[in-house]
Order: C-alpha cells, then structure tokens, then sequence
C-alpha cells in the first residue's frame, strides 16, 4: 500500500483500512483543521517535508506522538505528522483565498501591520463583507482576495502563471516555494478541480493524449517525477530545478533538455 495515501501507524488506523493492515486499534478519526498561515506535512515526527497544508484546511487525525499528530490531508487524503500546534477547532470556512497570495490585518485599514502572509488556497471563516475589506474570524482580508468556496476560477493555466518567479521547493505548496506536482495541484484546486499532491499520483488525472494529438492549453505532461501544464502549441510552465523557480519553458527544449539530463522521455499526456 501507497503509504502516502494509507492512514496508518503501527498502532493506529483509520476505519476503512480494517482487515487490510494490522493495528491495535481503529479509528474514525477526529477532524481538525489547520490554524497556521502554512505547516509541513511530515514524513515522521520532526521528519522531513512531504507536502504542506494551509490555513483552514481539514486534516483528520488518526495518531499522536511526541507533539505531533499523524492524520491525512481532507482535500486529497495525503497522509503525514502535523504539528499539534498547528491544529485546532476552528470554524468551517466559507471563502478561500483566490489571489497568489494576501494579508490578515487586524483592522480594515491598508496602513495596518500585517498579522500573517496567507497563501492561495488559505481558507477562513467571513463575518462580513464591505467591497475593500473582509473581517474573519482570524482578522480582515482585501475582499478582492477571497471568493465563496465553491466559487473557483476557471484557467489552472492562468493560476500557475500567476505564481510565475515563485521559487522551487521540494514538498512546497505556496507563493512562498513550489515544486512541479504543487503548482500542478495548486493550479487545478483553484478551478474546482479535485487533484493529488504528487507527480506520479497525478498521473490517473483526466484522460490520455494521443502522442500524434496536437496539445492543448490545460493539457498535463509528465516525466518520471514531474508534471507541467501546456500553456500554447510551444510553452509549457512549471516548477522545476533548472531555473530553480515557476516558469515558462519552450516545450520541444524542455523535452530534449529532460532527456539529456536524466535520460527521461515523456512518460505521459493527460487532459482535464
């Protein structure tokens, strides 16, 4: 079994895993939600980056250990250790931070010290609403910022080129760093479209391209462990380590400097 998609520990497992693993007990698990701008999603306690969550988010704990709770990711059952810390009760969210990234102040003023960055995806309770700023639970937000969860946007190409500049990170799902299969992700969630964390996971995502099909903006390429969006008949953007950062990269380059590099032809096409 995935263990990045199977909620268990040696002594703990989540109810749907019963009579699939062994373990002392089983659990539904208890929701929680993130109250942090952004967490690591931890291979182990203390361990390394896996993936990150952000404000709002639901994380469904299963395990604790040494201050840290194991548990999976609600928006797409990636399982890790989240600090305790960085969990709590919060209210449901109703809006979600559609912009690249934005601010929490404490009074709707621009001239306030900022409380926290929060990142594309950050989700927050409203308590109500002026056309220039948005009070939550946790402070005030630029209105223009946020939109009604369920409201998504409609190009993931037009998201990730808004993350353009952002510089890669390994496990990284923000404005802040990014990797290949977190922008891929971060871009699809923001039009309503359900997607994994990770490149190899990724690909089960929409329907193959025909290798003789012409590309489409939207469609989906992939290497061994990595994943780029096709922007026109000739770019592609991703996250990668050659530029180190989110950009846009000429597909027939990209491809020959791939293969070059680690001797990885395209292993797949996918469209939404």
């Amino acid at each position: 079994m995935d263990r990045r998609l199977t909620p268990a520990t040696a002594r703990c497992a989540h109810i749907s895993l019963k009579g699939l693993v062994t373990a002392e007990r089983f659990t539904e698990g208890t929701r929680r939600r993130v109250s942090m701008p952004l967490v690591d999603l931890l291979r182990s306690p203390n361990g390394g980056r896996e993936r990150q969550l952000m404000l709002g988010e639901a994380f469904i704990v299963i395990d604790h250990q040494d201050g840290h709770a194991f548990g999976f990711a609600g928006k797409d059952g990636y399982c890790g250790w989240l600090p305790e810390a960085a969990l709590s009760d919060g209210p449901k969210p109703t809006h979600w931070v559609a912009s690249p990234g934005t601010h929490l102040y404490p009074e709707p003023r621009v001239q306030a010290r900022e409380l926290a960055a929060l990142p594309m995806g950050a989700q927050v309770a409203v308590v109500s609403q002026t056309p220039k700023f948005t009070e939550t639970t946790q402070g005030f937000i630029p209105t223009p910022h946020l939109r009604a969860l369920g409201d998504w946007l409609n190009d993931p190409v037009a998201v990730a080129e808004s993350l353009l500049g952002t510089p890669y990170l390994w496990g990284g799902n923000s404005r802040a760093g990014i990797d290949c299969s977190g922008l891929a992700q971060a871009a699809l969630l923001a039009c309503g479209i359900k997607a994994p964390g990770d490149a190899d996971l990724q690909e089960a995502l929409g329907d193959a391209v025909p290798e003789a099909a012409p590309l489409r903006r939207g469609d989906l390429m992939f290497w061994k462990g990595h994943i780029a969006l096709i922007v026109d008949e000739s770019r592609l953007i991703h996250a990668n380590g050659h530029t180190m950062s989110v950009a846009y990269e000429g597909i027939d380059a990209c491809i020959q400097r791939i293969l070059a590099a680690d001797n990885s032809p395209v292993t797949h096409r996918r469209r939404i």
